[in-house]
């Protein structure tokens, strides 16, 4: 155990995920191979974006995909930091049908040379590619890329994209957090998503429900991105704008033109976004609940639920 790591409360890559894939579309990427480099990490980092495995996602009819988003707990001049906000999305291609299985931190899972600890530990232990290797070996998946970002990263990102629109689900009053809105659509900045996503306190269930509606952001982003059409042009802007803040471990553009291609394929509508079951465990430590190994195994044969 490692109890005595600093712990902050975070949210989850809300616009990660959905700006990696959106913004590598064919117009950008194309204009990539005809010679226009776009500059990568020239300005602060939003993310990382984590090749995992060794061999390419090629996409292939009835194959799935699994991406890893984590939201991690770093703050300016931190050298170790937990991975608290982790939700792993599962994409099938030819059903264009996507879920994301969203993992309270506390969740207790044997972590590769560490024993059995809260899966947000892997990431002091091994940062993203070990807390993949985790959630892989408890769900029985490969996870192809990790998407990490933090506090300031996050903040920053959506910020830039010019806010996000989320349709509140429920009205919240939480002095904690700092989320204090009412039910219904709402144009967030950084600073208030990121109290959206933080809201815990409000709810009986706590970090169950707060996952949860890092979920959501994520299916809310991928509507805004979706509905906006930017053409060639303002894809390649956004591509290049994006670039100059993204560090790439082991990724090369054509694995963000997969991605692009594979994100923007997917309705949110048909996207399924559902907490793993916990129970408690060893002291704040919560075990895996009843139904979660039928869960993972209904998501690891092709990321759609059909029994869930």
């Amino acid at each position: 155990m490692i109890s005595t790591v600093r712990r902050h409360p975070f949210v989850t890559t809300v616009l990660t995920v959905p700006l990696v894939i959106a913004l590598a579309l064919a117009g950008g990427f194309a204009l990539w191979l005809n010679g226009v480099r776009l500059p990568y990490a020239s300005g602060a980092v939003w993310f990382s974006v984590t090749k995992t495995a060794s061999a390419d996602y090629t996409p292939a009819p009835g194959q799935p995909v699994f991406i890893l988003a984590i939201g991690n707990d770093g703050r300016p001049g931190d050298t170790s930091t937990r991975g608290d906000a982790i939700h792993l999305i599962g994409v099938n291609p030819t059903l264009r049908k996507a879920t994301i299985l969203d993992f309270p931190r506390d969740t207790g899972l044997p972590i590769p040379g560490h024993g059995v600890d809260k899966v947000n530990a892997s990431h002091v232990y091994g940062g993203a590619a070990l807390q993949a290797q985790t959630l892989s070996n408890a769900v029985g998946v490969q996870i192809p890329y990790a998407i990490d970002t933090n506090f300031s990263g996050f903040v920053d990102m959506v910020n830039d994209a010019g806010g996000l629109q989320v349709n509140v689900p429920e009205a919240m009053d939480d002095a904690n957090s700092g989320a204090h809105f009412p039910a219904g659509p709402l144009k967030m900045s950084g600073a208030t998503a990121l109290a959206f996503a933080r809201n815990r306190h409000q709810f009986p269930t706590g970090d169950l429900k707060r996952s949860e509606n890092q979920g959501y952001l994520i299916t809310q982003a991928l509507a805004q991105l979706r509905a906006q059409n930017t053409g060639p042009v303002g894809t390649l802007q956004l591509l290049a704008n994006l670039g100059r803040h993204t560090q790439l471990e082991g990724i090369g553009i054509d694995d963000l033109y997969t991605l692009g291609r594979l994100g923007l394929s997917i309705d949110p509508a048909n996207v399924r976004n559902v907490v793993v079951p916990v129970t408690s465990g060893s002291g704040t430590r919560l075990d895996l609940g009843p139904g979660a190994r039928e869960l993972f195994a209904d998501f690891a044969d092709d990321a759609v639920l059909e029994t869930h």
